[in-house]
């Protein structure tokens, strides 16, 4: 069984055929599959895709929707975790993170808006016992930053997952020794991509869980270039496309597919133990 820790299978990108999408997946064999929310508009959304595809999902606040949340972000999501607190499916509090790319969340009040809902949501993650799924774009040593904060503050947030890890060496050792995990998808295919690459060959086996991005980060066989875009044509990423993207990692990692599905869905298993049953 292969699982695809990070889809947004509530996208509004799968409303017409998210039940065809979901088995497409399980005929690739992809047996579970992580859905996490961006927005608390988004969370029974994301809570329901997980119903439907019989895995799990994560609450949270993604850092590109600062602005598109109020004051009561963290009241909402809070509810939200001790409404679910219970539920099986419920397995880490994400999408959160710190985006220091995108051009117009880089001003003084948008990076601390994402600063202190990324630290709210680390508290919340201690404070209900949850991983974290981090999203990391140009961030990690800030990321780093305030879980470090966290551990001083005795509130050690239990592990988690780097989603489309990027960064150095150093910050993804540092990632592992807070017991994360770190998240490789469909940037991985792309010959240019020598880091991620580098990354994907270097990093101790138990490091890595794969994903999707699903409808995001397609592959390099469904990448569209500007000009195909321009003439209307669309890319979407789907959860079946993980062994394929798994066989990109076999390679540069010299091991067998069945390796390293045995690999990664142990690292999965190990960083989001909520999926345990669901995988039994």
């Amino acid at each position: 069984m292969w699982i695809d820790t990070h889809c947004h299978l509530d996208a509004s990108e799968f409303d017409a055929d998210r039940a065809a999408v979901i088995e497409r997946a399980r005929a690739a064999g992809v047996g579970l599959m992580v859905v996490p929310a961006v927005i608390p508009a988004s969370f029974d959304a994301a809570r329901q895709a997980a119903l439907q595809c019989g895995g799990g999902y994560a609450l949270g606040i993604h850092p590109l929707f600062v602005h598109q949340v109020g004051d009561d972000a963290l009241a909402l999501l809070r509810a939200a975790l001790q409404q679910h607190r219970d539920d099986p499916r419920l397995v880490a509090v994400g999408e959160i993170g710190l985006d220091y790319l995108v051009p117009h969340l880089q001003d003084p009040i948008s990076r601390a808006r994402q600063e202190s809902l990324y630290t709210g949501q680390l508290a919340l993650a201690a404070e209900f016992d949850l991983p974290v799924i981090v999203h990391v774009r140009r961030s990690a040593d800030a990321l780093l930053k305030h879980l470090r904060r966290q551990q001083a503050l005795g509130r050690p947030v239990s592990g988690g997952i780097a989603h489309a890890f990027n960064g150095s060496a150093q910050q993804a050792q540092t990632f592992l020794d807070m017991g994360f995990k770190l998240g490789f998808g469909g940037a991985m295919t792309f010959e240019r991509a020598s880091r991620i690459r580098q990354l994907a060959t270097e990093l101790p086996a138990e490091a890595i869980v794969l994903e999707t991005d699903a409808p995001d980060i397609p592959p390099q066989w469904l990448y569209l270039t500007a000009q195909d875009r321009s003439r209307g044509l669309v890319s979407r990423n789907e959860p079946a496309q993980l062994p394929r993207i798994a066989q990109s990692l076999a390679a540069l990692r010299g091991w067998s597919l069945e390796q390293t599905r045995e690999r990664t869905t142990a690292n999965a298993l190990d960083v989001l133990p909520k999926l345990r049953p669901m995988a039994a």
